[in-house]
């Protein structure tokens, strides 16, 4: 039985390994429905029940995959989705938070989703351009209107948070965080705990870098959006690959492998922090689900910390 936990403090209970879907519908390559939906149904299988997509992902084809399985088994999945990102035409992507969006948003999840409530409903990026008060005032009145049960924010800043909290609760906060992503643990987890607000880690395996299964850039598909991420390119390639073998060389002394090594790492993080890898495929779902077992000695972190300290990966995150 997975282990479900408290994310924050007003009562939103999730399974400590979630599942990112991503990933299911473009940013790493191509992928198939059939595919996607069964290991979607091998979640709900292994207790993995704490799902996250956006409206942005496709665009709109995310949900509408999430759809299809949750028209079986919505009381089943803990449901997250996101606004804030629009896309045009041609790829182009635009940051909108304006309240008037919010509300049209979420009624669009709804209905591609085939749900009448969000469990969770994110900001998935802050506007520049509109007062986060503004913003979470809007997501606030989605709650008493009973389509979202609880409020996120992704990748918000320590200062947006408190204000965010301070406008209406904030249960979550999503932010990448890995061995190679350890940012957060200077402000951001400080601040998320102390005003009872859960962590949702993504981007846990480092986009797959840490898995120890890309060797070169030549491995990923030519649609895969990490061929242009700065820790993926050329220039930055080697120095991040000897960070991977490092994760090899730890998980083969634990006789695991280097996912579950990595992953373990995120979920021993604190009873806050859940991680929401994200696979198209059930080997590696089942993969990720044996990170669950890792424990880590004093000794084993104190030994990551030195290998893995706040900035070691060549390369910014985007």
């Amino acid at each position: 039985m997975m282990k479900q936990i408290a994310l924050g403090s007003q009562g939103l209970v999730v399974s400590k390994l979630g599942l990112g879907c991503m990933g299911m519908s473009e940013f790493y390559g191509p992928s198939d429905e059939a595919q996607n939906l069964a290991t979607l149904h091998r979640a709900l299988e292994l207790g993995i029940t704490f799902w996250d997509t956006s409206d942005m992902y496709g665009p709109h084809t995310n949900e509408r995959l999430l759809g299809k399985i949750l028209a079986q088994r919505r009381d089943d999945v803990v449901l997250a989705t996101k606004f804030g990102i629009t896309r045009d035409a041609s790829g182009g992507m635009a940051l909108n938070s304006r309240p008037e969006y919010v509300r049209e948003a979420c009624d669009a999840s709804l209905q591609r989703l085939g749900t009448d409530v969000i469990d969770l409903y994110y900001q998935h990026r802050v506007d520049p351009e509109v007062p986060i008060e503004e913003t979470v005032g809007a997501m606030a009145e989605l709650v008493a209107a009973g389509k979202v049960r609880y409020l996120g924010l992704s990748e918000a800043s320590a200062d947006e948070i408190r204000r965010a909290s301070d406008v209406a609760p904030i249960s979550a906060l999503q932010t990448e965080y890995s061995l190679w992503s350890r940012e957060v643990e200077a402000e951001i987890l400080p601040t998320t705990r102390e005003l009872g607000i859960g962590f949702v880690a993504y981007s846990p395996l480092g986009r797959g870098f840490l898995t120890g299964q890309i060797a070169s850039r030549d491995d990923l598909d030519k649609s895969d959006y990490r061929l242009n991420s700065p820790r993926f390119s050329e220039e930055n390639m080697e120095r991040n690959l000897a960070l991977a073998e490092h994760v090899i060389e730890l998980a083969a002394a634990r006789h695991v492998t280097p996912a579950q090594l990595a992953l373990g790492w995120v979920l021993t993080r604190g009873e806050d922090v859940t991680a929401i890898p994200g696979t198209k495929h059930i080997r590696y779902l089942e993969e990720n689900a044996g990170a669950m077992d890792i424990g880590f000695s004093a000794e084993e972190l104190a030994e990551i910390d030195a290998l893995f300290p706040v900035g070691v990966a060549a390369g910014s995150r985007y």
